[in-house]
């Protein structure tokens, strides 16, 4: 049976299918307007210039709704907090303010970008470094579970974070992590150990680059041959075999036909061999060109 477009997590309707708005500069507007005609009903942003344009989001939103081709309630919209060593000069805060004001202040400007008074959820978009979490890691958490337990954002979640860090986060929060957002690399058993911790722990996992971090697989005998007899292509095989074992993926194509073939992985499943052979083929790192981008 193939699971639904949307699941529910908290008491929060989340499709299982979230675009992406990363790295989409001047295009933003128009390519998150464009995903939203398709069909896509989860928005992935963050208040940082560096790799976003949270602002255009917003507009692209607003010309859907305005247009009365959606309803706010009809969106999930996701969006991060970002330190100063992962934005560039154009700040969405003080920088000599404390990491809770700065927070605040990134929650409040994400809030006007986005045109909505509640975030659905609001993910710390990376710990500072790859060891621990620092002083400004839980001074940064703390803060977010602030905004939560005022009612201004119903989730929150972590990006970029290695198993030790969720582990200790998870242990140690007040108001635990309901998502994690990392990128997922086929090599590394699609971020096998996260994803057992994320499933034992009720935490939804959501992957990104699933294709531009794999591109090795395109090649790969097996895939092509799962790929001809249901007739899709490769990127549709991998973002089913995502949501079959338990990762919401995200997908930030520029491309209709794409975002269309996309969404139309809900139209087909695979059986279980076939996601046995996907989960295999990430042990065989000699057939991939893992690519960091």
């Amino acid at each position: 049976m193939v699971p639904g477009r949307t699941m529910l997590t908290d008491g929060i309707k989340l499709p299982r299918f979230i675009y992406g708005t990363a790295w989409k500069k001047n295009k933003t507007k128009r390519l998150t307007a464009l995903a939203l005609e398709q069909g896509f009903r989860s928005i992935d942003t963050a208040n940082q210039y560096k790799h976003y344009n949270e602002a255009a989001v917003g507009e692209g939103i607003r010309e859907k709704v305005e247009s009365g081709l959606i309803a706010r309630e009809d969106l999930f919209l996701q969006t991060k907090f970002t330190h100063r060593p992962g934005q560039d000069h154009r700040l969405p805060y003080d920088p000599n303010s404390s990491i809770p004001d700065q927070v605040e202040q990134s929650f409040v400007s994400s809030l006007e970008h986005l045109g909505t008074e509640i975030i659905d959820s609001y993910v710390l978009h990376g710990p500072l470094s790859r060891n621990g979490l620092g002083r400004d890691d839980w001074a940064a958490w703390r803060a977010m579970e602030a905004i939560y337990n005022s009612g201004r954002a119903r989730i929150l979640g972590v990006s970029n974070v290695t198993l030790e860090q969720l582990k200790s986060l998870y242990k140690e929060a007040c108001v635990q992590p309901r998502f994690v957002q990392n990128r997922c690399y086929a090599s590394q058993g699609w971020d096998y150990n996260i994803r057992s911790f994320c499933k034992a722990n009720e935490i939804i996992y959501q992957g990104f680059s699933l294709l531009t971090a794999n591109r090795g697989l395109a090649s790969n005998p097996e895939l092509n041959q799962i790929a001809s007899r249901h007739g899709r292509d490769i990127s549709q095989i991998i973002f089913r075999f995502a949501i079959d074992i338990g990762i919401v993926p995200l997908t930030g194509t520029s491309n209709t036909k794409h975002m269309q073939a996309d969404l139309d992985i809900f139209n087909f499943h695979l059986n279980v061999e076939e996601v046995q052979t996907l989960e295999v083929l990430a042990a065989n790192k000699d057939q991939l060109q893992v690519s960091t981008g």
